[in-house]
């Protein structure tokens, strides 16, 4: 029963976890908020104002529902007897273990004509398991080969669009933000080779634990940080979200927000009560009485022994 019980409160915090995530996405997926990344991170819009920049974002984000795999990022149908290729954006339910684009979003340029794409992808804290570099390589990519047949056909290369791969890493040492891309040197002659070396571009944005001030080095810093914190309250994030980046809270926007407030509260508890766990059942092996125990973490002997004897069959 004990087992049971540990293997339902993990089911349940990864499913927070998971909706968690998935307001975020939703939050970072908004136009006006995507405005404010877009004239921090690409230059032909560095400078204007956000509220402006909406305007260029074209039709809606895709947030989540893009697939990354080679092959499955497109999908081909017919209509009216042509052939059209697109991003893959349907049955998302199949396949839940596939690995998805966070957002993915079209950007009409100035003049009107040309396009970028760009992929903003959050994640929590700076991986273990690999390089994030190595996969924004590979995220910024297949961002450009899934492009054939879809916004390019056979070789015509030089309508390749101009990619963006964004990471919004938390719980960093620090703020950063380092911009990664193709550089060409001249090893012999200085031959002037065609094509684009801005095509590939990767933006790595670090977010340190304590919200900057708001100041034009720190600008875009504050508001993510503002945005995916799971210490600000509701009120506090959509304060600084009106007043300070004058951006409107449709019912949307304060839906997501309250969501993820909840949804942290939920996952904050959780971590604290898995720690006191850890701090009991540590004592407990080195000999500690439940009613010394008690007396040291400030619970009743019952909240103790509890404890322990949930945890004891997964250990034995």
């Amino acid at each position: 029963m004990a087992v049971d019980t540990e293997i339902k409160n993990a089911v349940n915090a990864a499913d927070k976890d998971a909706q968690y995530d998935d307001r975020a996405k939703r939050l970072l997926g908004n136009k006006s908020i995507l405005a404010h990344i877009l004239v921090k991170t690409v230059d032909e819009f560095k400078g204007m104002d956000p509220k402006d920049a909406v305007s260029y974002i074209e039709g809606e984000p895709f947030i989540g529902v893009v697939p990354v795999e080679p092959g499955l990022t497109n999908i081909e149908r017919e209509e009216n007897g042509q052939r059209i290729v697109g991003l893959n954006t349907e049955n998302a339910e199949i396949n839940e273990g596939l690995i998805r684009f966070d957002i993915i979003f079209y950007v009409r340029m100035k003049d009107g004509i040309s396009q970028v794409i760009l992929n903003v992808e959050a994640q929590k804290d700076e991986p273990t398991g690999y390089h994030i570099l190595n996969r924004a390589v590979f995220y910024v990519s297949r961002l450009v080969s899934s492009q054939k047949e879809r916004d390019f056909v056979k070789t015509n290369y030089n309508d390749i669009k101009r990619v963006f791969s964004i990471w919004v890493c938390m719980n960093m040492d620090e703020n950063s933000m380092a911009y990664v891309h193709l550089a060409k040197d001249d090893l012999l002659g200085s031959y002037q080779w065609k094509g684009g070396l801005d095509l590939l571009n990767i933006v790595l944005i670090g977010i340190a634990n304590e919200l900057p001030e708001h100041d034009d080095k720190y600008e875009l810093h504050r508001l993510l940080s503002t945005l995916l914190s799971m210490e600000l309250s509701v009120d506090e994030k959509l304060g600084i979200m009106e007043k300070e980046y004058s951006i409107a809270v449709d019912d949307r926007i304060r839906e997501d927000v309250s969501a993820m407030c909840n949804l942290s509260q939920g996952i904050r508890e959780k971590a604290t009560d898995n720690a006191l766990a850890g701090v009991i059942m540590n004592m407990h092996k080195k000999g500690y009485t439940s009613e010394q125990i008690a007396e040291i973490v400030e619970k009743s002997v019952r909240e103790v022994e509890a404890i322990i004897e949930r945890a004891e069959p997964i250990l034995a």
